[in-house]
């Protein structure tokens, strides 16, 4: 009992010092600072992002011309990029190149096809094995 009273006592002193402080009418000015607090914390961002690219595009063009001038100094020819080899078939089926919906599509109108043409050959044997149970029992005069 005695702590809820202490309790009433001390909250109804703290609701009055929040509204004095705190002041109900500016949630839309600290909407209005956060929105705009947001959108300068992306644009920092986006724009450390490009000083970094920048930065590690003018590191690679210095590689690129060390490397070169070291090709010249001892006259290594510049390797030229592997493209073929990728478009082989990899051993390792788990790295092989996804196949489009219209492969799949075809692959797929394929086996249709290979069954039906089993299903067709399959039906036209035994209907000529009919016949030619039939034709044996009857003799044509």
């Amino acid at each position: 009992m005695a702590a809820f009273v202490a309790k009433q006592m001390v909250g109804n002193k703290l609701s009055a010092v929040k509204g004095a402080v705190g002041g109900d009418g500016d949630d839309s000015d600290d909407k209005e600072k956060e929105e705009e607090a947001e959108r300068e914390r992306q644009e920092a961002i986006r724009e450390a992002e490009e000083r970094r690219k920048e930065k590690h595009r003018k590191m690679e063009e210095e590689r690129e011309k060390m490397r070169q001038e070291i090709r010249d100094k001892y006259k290594i020819p510049k390797k030229e990029e592997v493209v073929e080899q990728q478009q082989a078939e990899p051993d390792n089926p788990l790295m092989r190149k996804k196949k489009t919906p219209e492969e799949l599509a075809a692959e797929a109108e394929l086996e249709d096809q290979d069954e039906f043409t089993k299903l067709k050959n399959t039906i036209e044997n035994q209907v000529n094995e009919l016949k030619s149970q039939i034709e044996s029992k009857c003799v044509m005069q």
